[in-house]
């Protein structure tokens, strides 16, 4: 018994003296961090969006008027002119109709001669005292009317002429023109689409950008002269590089976008309205202090990083202008080649000393 009371109080002591000996970190040990070099570079600032081709000018063509189609005259994708006649609808009923309009308008210009006559018989006798004011004003009347019967018998002339015209279906626009939607011998109407002609040369890109990176574009007095580049589907580069013609006046609130289009040549005709590509615009390069983004720690204030200078741990509180990969582009607060805190942050804090490893190397 007497022995275990020994042993028990030898162990007491034991811990009580480890307990009383002082912690290396609380005797002032510095603690090891790593740390990376923040560096000044010069970044390439691209922006890249996806897009789609959209012809400048684009035609869907359609019959004005309702008939048989007599005839088809292109080959599908061929390049037309404008004024080029494209399809031919059956004319015999328009010729038709053209014929009744100017026998129409031939019997309205003889009801009208007779209104005349009528009208001056009508005043002679009035004045002989022979006939009545009734009778005069009734000629009048007869005038009017035949003259409103003509000017309604010249405009279905009119209207004749127009619809003779139209069974005759003409190029609205120089382009190319696609596949043709109906053969000869079909019904065609103003309900259906036969065929459409795009101006392939040149041809726009309508693409959206974040309202970040527009912030940052649109920040240059000049960003419309600077060139836009396109990938295409296959991953293979656009050959022709573009420039921006238009910016869209508001923002898409929902997906934080503004819309922009880009003008590219198209001789080749690579470029087909309705593709999806994706469009990069390579801005001027910028100079900035790059460091990793896990260095960056906030609080209520914003952002800052821990430093170390001569052994110490200092803030910086610092200004983030984006990204760069795995690294944050600080704008201000660090000037360049501070040794900024990456690992071992949360065992340290302003003022305390330190010893530096470069981080990945056994820091931490």
């Amino acid at each position: 018994m007497a022995a275990q009371l020994s042993t028990l109080r030898l162990t007491i002591l034991t811990l009580l003296a480890a307990a009383l000996v002082p912690s290396a970190a609380l005797c002032g040990e510095p603690v090891r961090v790593g740390v990376v070099i923040a560096e000044k570079r010069d970044f390439a600032r691209d922006i890249e969006g996806v897009g789609r081709v959209s012809a400048q000018e684009k035609v869907e063509i359609r019959a004005r008027v309702k008939g048989v189609l007599k005839a088809v005259k292109f080959v599908d994708g061929q390049a037309v002119k404008a004024g080029d006649p494209l399809y031919e609808i059956e004319p015999d009923l328009f010729n038709a109709d053209l014929a009744l309009a100017q026998g129409a308008l031939a019997r309205a210009e003889a009801s009208k001669m007779l209104a005349d006559l009528q009208f001056k018989r009508a005043q002679e006798l009035l004045a002989r005292q022979v006939g009545t004011v009734v009778q005069r004003d009734q000629a009048a009347a007869a005038v009017q009317e035949a003259e409103a019967v003509i000017a309604g018998a010249r405009a279905n002339l009119d209207l004749a002429k127009a619809n003779l015209g139209f069974a005759t279906i003409a190029a609205p626009i120089t382009g190319r023109i696609g596949m043709s939607a109906v053969t000869a011998g079909n019904m065609v109407g103003p309900d259906g689409v036969l065929a459409t002609i795009v101006n392939p040369d040149p041809i726009r890109v309508v693409f959206a950008v974040s309202t970040r990176d527009f912030a940052r574009l649109s920040d240059s007095p000049d960003f419309k002269t600077l060139a836009v580049t396109l990938t295409l589907p296959d991953g293979s580069a656009y050959g022709d590089s573009g420039r921006i013609d238009f910016v869209d006046v508001r923002a898409d609130p929902a997906a934080e976008t503004v819309a922009l289009r880009g003008v590219f040549p198209n001789a080749l005709e690579r470029l087909k309205d309705g593709q999806t590509v994706r469009a990069l615009i390579s801005d001027k390069p910028k100079t900035a202090i790059a460091v990793p983004r896990a260095a960056l720690l906030t609080d209520k204030q914003g952002a800052f990083v821990l430093i170390v200078a001569e052994g110490k741990v200092l803030s910086r509180r610092v200004r983030v202008e984006g990204e760069s990969g795995a690294d944050a582009l600080v704008a201000e607060g660090l000037a360049g080649g501070e040794a900024v805190i990456v690992e071992g942050q949360s065992k340290t804090s302003p003022g305390d000393i330190v010893t530096t490893v470069l981080a990945g190397k056994g820091g931490g």
